[in-house]
């Protein structure tokens, strides 16, 4: 902050013709911002150089077919040297503006209701929020991924410095912390929706919230300061660039600047909702309200306006009308005020509040610290709430409105209770969900409320209220469109049957295959001698098996299975052919039919006994009448099915390392490729739940799993969704998985996602690649991990 001298007017703009709902400082020209409206503009904002007090409307953006809620700014880059303008609505759409035209450059989709905050971070991507719960991660035009986990709109978001980082602020009253597009902490301590996030540094943030608090927190979990001051709803904050100042505006007609953790000053604002704020350059603060009109406060004794147009903004201010119930006057009993000799007496902290009778009528007064002296801010109307609000009885609560919304005509009415202390579309949404309506009226229902309690009517809804659809009478929405492991036998504790015991891969030597230590590392010879690793479009399976124990323990666990799930001497001769036949790919022999229906029926037995099934199905789906059997057609869906209820993560770890790898041999053949890339969100997002399990086996399969999808997108731009997944799972694998021979297949996978693909390099640095797997870059036991990670450093340089 430029300094202790209280803010006081720079220019008021009669900027808009509804609401404005947005603010962002411009990325150029310098001085610059950007506002956003309900009437569905964005407008650019320019200092006047020949009058440095006012701003000029230097473009205008069209693109939204409904209000326009939030905006943001996509720093410069190379393609865009000035930046551009990101605008989210309630269209559910998210439109981006370059400063050369008036219409978008594109529009991102995705969203299934009202984008209602953005914000933008390094390499252009944008992370947004909306009413439909979810969080979204843009990168260019494609949604790269989508974070869930809140359980009501989410209403902020922001990106930490960090790279990886972002948080989400929700109706559901939690902060939640992301990384790689996963869950890494959720904070708790508002008790109404959180309105608004704010960056204080990599390690600290601000939120607000309809509670009328804000919160100081480390990224870590702990809230370390709660700061009181608003009396109603808190919808936004900034941060002054020394990190510790800050503001915030809300539903109590103020924007409150804050030092050293005091509120220091209170500017009151002739519009009851003052939605938006944002910091400019020169330390100046734009705010915007819901009369339409942006209001810049300056410090500057230079910059501040006109004898003339202070007067006039005072005059506005106190001919606004005050309803006690929604603001901080409390109950008023008009005879017990005192008169204006009650104003000869000096405040004794800026923003103080008086109230004072002048005949039948009550004013309000409040303390200007830089004038030294009262400044009128309204009259006060409705009198003493306890005396004059009729209040209505409904389902034993008192309201302030209880409206009757008829659903279809000539049905009974719905009842929808209301106070005017709480958040008109929390109000609606919780009406819509409690009634099973259509989360599409959200925005009528919330719009029916505000517009039935303007001013200052208490008590029962009025006659007039009109139907947010039809301007009648009827509201009719029908009418619009620890390591566990397993080495020793699970039932005997022997080691004569270990599932998962075969070589994994040993440190290889130049030139050997780094993923067995042998020489049947096929496209080496093809790669340049600086980089053998990566891309992998071989792909990588799991192939070897002793047929001698896993037969061995098949009969053991047969003889001692259940009667009816026992398995006759000809299934078992069956089964036996078919390993030996799949064991040896070198064999001309075919599977029959018979055999593989036998291997897929038993592949069902219970899950303590299954697991030497598994290793056999492991080794079947390699040979390509298995692979098109199992994973072709409607056999494939069923399989895909089996296989991540077995990977389910309370499941045991034998069969989820099993099906792991069955999935990872599945991409040995066409039909296993095709059945795989079409299920790949579902069965990557199991498959990343299994890093917590703590198990090098499960680690190992995992990370291969992650890389054979890598594999088959590498050479494939188009699919940055798919690769954003196989960046997030691997990132958030990484975290956890100490097995060397598991980093380093994750190291390999993160290098074929990037490889030849600009784009995905963008969305790796965004996710903090980079500074997360550096540390592997000094491994010289195995040596391959070290050499394979400054590889995949280099490729994000």
């Amino acid at each position: 902050m430029s300094g202790s001298n209280s803010y006081r007017l720079r220019c008021s703009l009669a900027a808009h013709e509804m609401d404005v709902r947005g603010l962002a400082a411009a990325a150029f020209p310098h001085g610059a911002f950007v506002s956003v409206s309900r009437d569905r503009t964005a407008r650019v904002w320019v200092p006047n150089p020949s009058e440095n007090r006012v701003f000029t409307e230097m473009h205008c953006m069209n693109g939204h077919s409904n209000f326009v809620s939030c905006v943001c700014i996509i720093a410069p880059n190379e393609t865009y040297p000035r930046g551009l303008i990101a605008t989210g609505g309630h269209d559910n759409n998210i439109c981006v503006f370059s400063l050369d035209r008036p219409d978008p450059l594109f529009t991102l989709k995705g969203h299934k209701n009202t984008v209602c905050t953005l914000s933008a971070g390094k390499f252009g991507t944008i992370l947004s929020g909306s009413w439909d719960t979810t969080a979204k991660v843009w990168l260019g035009e494609k949604c790269m991924m989508t974070l869930q986990g809140h359980t009501a709109a989410v209403w902020a978001v922001v990106i930490l410095p960090e790279q990886g980082l972002m948080l989400s602020g929700s109706a559901d009253k939690t902060i939640k912390l992301w990384k790689a597009g996963r869950c890494e902490n959720t904070y708790t301590g508002h008790e109404d929706c959180v309105r608004g996030l704010a960056v204080i540094s990599d390690v600290e943030f601000f939120s607000c919230s309809n509670d009328t608090s804000i919160r100081r927190w480390m990224v870590t979990g702990e809230c370390v300061q709660v700061y009181y001051g608003h009396t109603n709803y808190i919808y936004s904050l900034a941060v002054f660039p020394n990190g510790q100042d800050f503001i915030s505006t809300g539903e109590d007609r103020t924007l409150r600047i804050w030092r050293k953790g005091e509120c220091s000053q209170t500017i009151r604002l002739p519009a009851q909702s003052v939605w938006c704020c944002c910091i400019l350059p020169d330390g100046d603060i734009a705010v915007g309200a819901s009369d339409g009109v942006i209001r810049v406060f300056t410090e500057s004794q230079g910059r501040v306006a006109s004898a003339k147009d202070l007067q006039a903004f005072e005059d506005e201010l106190s001919k606004a009308i005050i309803d006690p119930k929604t603001g901080d006057l409390g109950d008023i009993n008009i005879e017990d005020l005192p008169g204006r000799e009650h104003l000869n007496e000096a405040g004794n902290r800026d923003g103080q509040t008086r109230l004072i009778k002048e005949g039948s009528n009550v004013e309000a007064y409040q303390w200007s610290m830089s004038d030294g002296r009262w400044v009128k801010i309204g009259d006060v109307v409705g009198g003493s709430s306890q005396q004059n609000s009729k209040r209505v009885m409904y389902e034993g609560k008192e309201y302030d409105f209880v409206f009757s919304i008829d659903v279809n005509e000539g049905g009974p009415g719905l009842k929808l209770p209301y106070n005017v202390t709480e958040d008109p579309w929390l109000t609606a949404h919780n009406f819509l969900e409690k009634n099973d309506l259509s989360p599409m009226f959200l925005d009528q229902v919330a719009n029916f409320i505000i517009e039935n309690t303007k001013g200052h009517t208490l008590g029962p809804a009025p006659s007039s209220a009109t139907d947010p659809f039809t301007g009648a009478g009827r509201y009719i929405p029908g009418s619009v469109g620890g390591d566990q492991g397993f080495g020793a036998d699970p039932f005997t504790g022997g080691g004569r049957y270990i599932p998962g015991s075969e070589s994994r891969g040993t440190v290889s030597s130049s030139g050997s295959d780094p993923f067995t230590g042998g020489s049947a590392y096929s496209s080496s010879a093809q790669k340049a001698t600086t980089n053998i690793f990566f891309p992998n479009t071989d792909g990588v399976m799991f192939e070897q098996a002793n047929t001698t124990q896993i037969l061995g323990k098949l009969r053991e666990l047969n003889n001692a299975a259940p009667a009816d799930r026992k398995l006759s001497d000809a299934a078992l001769d069956c089964l036996e052919k078919l390993l030996h036949l799949v064991a040896d790919q070198k064999s001309q022999e075919q599977p029959t039919a018979e055999q593989i229906s036998v291997l897929w029926k038993t592949s069902h037995w219970p899950e303590d006994i299954v697991f030497p099934v598994l290793d056999i199905l492991r080794l079947a789906v390699r040979h390509p009448e298995v692979n098109a059997q199992l994973c072709g057609g409607t056999e494939g869906a069923s399989l895909c099915n089996h296989l991540l209820g077995l990977m389910s993560p309370e499941g045991r770890p034998a069969n989820q390392m099993l099906a792991l790898r069955t999935l990872c041999n599945c991409f040995s053949g066409s039909h296993g490729r095709a059945l795989l890339l079409g299920q790949r969100d579902t069965v990557l997002s199991r498959a990343g739940d299994l890093r917590v399990v703590s198990n090098k086996n499960i680690h190992v399969a995992l990370a291969t799993l992650v890389l054979n999808y890598a594999g088959r997108l590498y050479g494939q731009p188009t699919e940055i969704e798919a690769k954003a997944q196989c960046l997030s799972v691997a990132s958030t694998a990484l975290e956890v998985v100490q097995d060397k021979e598991a980093i380093f297949r994750l190291l390999v996978a993160l290098g074929t996602t990037v490889a030849g693909d600009s784009t995905a390099k963008d969305l790796a640095r965004s996710l903090g690649v980079n500074s997360q797997i550096s540390k592997y870059a000094r491994v010289s036991d195995p040596a391959k991990v070290g050499e394979c990670c400054r590889l995949v450093l280099n490729e994000l340089q």
